[in-house]
């Protein structure tokens, strides 16, 4: 994702990448960041950490690890530097400590960058309003099998939403796994299946069943170019935003 929105930062106008970072092991770490990611010489050298760049643009792009992106906002906060956060994983503590310091700057954290899926997440909610509990509401996701978090964070948006929009509360009715004899399905579950395998992109579906006739909501996203493209975008837009956070809804204007 960081050789993504590279490649997209080099074909925006008006925009230029200030610095890039790594982990300090990372084997990459000291090269020119545009011959590692395929633009050519750059004159530029991946820094073994955020702290050692931190001075040099205006936003940070963080598409990392969970564990590492909630301590680069705790940097980010303390130099009142905007960021954008692509990553997923999050436990519910690291919420509230993101929520906590986006308090001090404005903040972009989505677990989707694509605007195909931050109108998936409105229009689904609609769709469990007027079918209501009439209709059985399952998630199946897909991913390539190098994804290291299960189920995707994407997945999981989409299950609070439905849940938020059919007034249920998610930690009793997701049901992330099914195997043996588990019995009838209850009306309340919102099931929440992963598949994992090749290069998969990503693929979403939200599937409402009920009696003699089924509705599928599908997002297939055909390379990371749009996720790039996503977070490139929010970067633009949280510099001129007062502290708080966001998300894509908010860069789209659909919120």
């Amino acid at each position: 994702m960081g050789g993504r929105i590279i490649h997209t930062i080099a074909a925006t106008e008006g925009i230029s990448l200030a610095a890039a970072f790594e982990r300090a092991d990372h084997p990459s770490v000291g090269s020119d960041v545009g011959e590692v990611v395929g633009l050519g010489s750059m004159g530029m050298q991946i820094a073994p950490d955020l702290n050692s760049v931190l001075d040099a643009g205006d936003v940070i792009v963080d598409f990392t690890h969970h564990e590492a992106s909630v301590q680069h906002l705790r940097t980010a906060a303390a130099a009142k530097k905007p960021m954008v956060i692509g990553t997923t994983g999050f436990t519910a503590e690291e919420m509230e400590t993101i929520g906590a310091l986006a308090g001090e700057i404005p903040c972009v954290q989505a677990p989707n960058m694509s605007m195909g899926v931050n109108l998936m997440f409105k229009v689904v909610e609609d769709m469990a309003r007027a079918l209501g509990d009439g209709f059985d509401v399952e998630i199946i996701e897909a991913h390539h099998h190098h994804k290291k978090d299960a189920p995707s964070g994407t997945a999981v948006k989409l299950a609070q939403n439905l849940a938020g929009a059919l007034g249920r509360d998610l930690e009793n009715v997701g049901v992330y796994e099914r195997h043996g004899i588990i019995g009838e399905r209850r009306p309340e579950e919102i099931g929440i299946q992963t598949i994992r395998g090749g290069d998969i992109v990503g693929e979403h579906t939200v599937l409402f069943a009920g009696v003699g006739e089924r509705l599928e909501l599908t997002h297939r996203a055909h390379s990371r170019d749009n996720f790039a493209r996503g977070g490139v975008k929010a970067a633009i837009w949280v510099v001129s935003q007062a502290p708080g956070l966001y998300d894509m809804q908010h860069v789209l204007g659909i919120k």
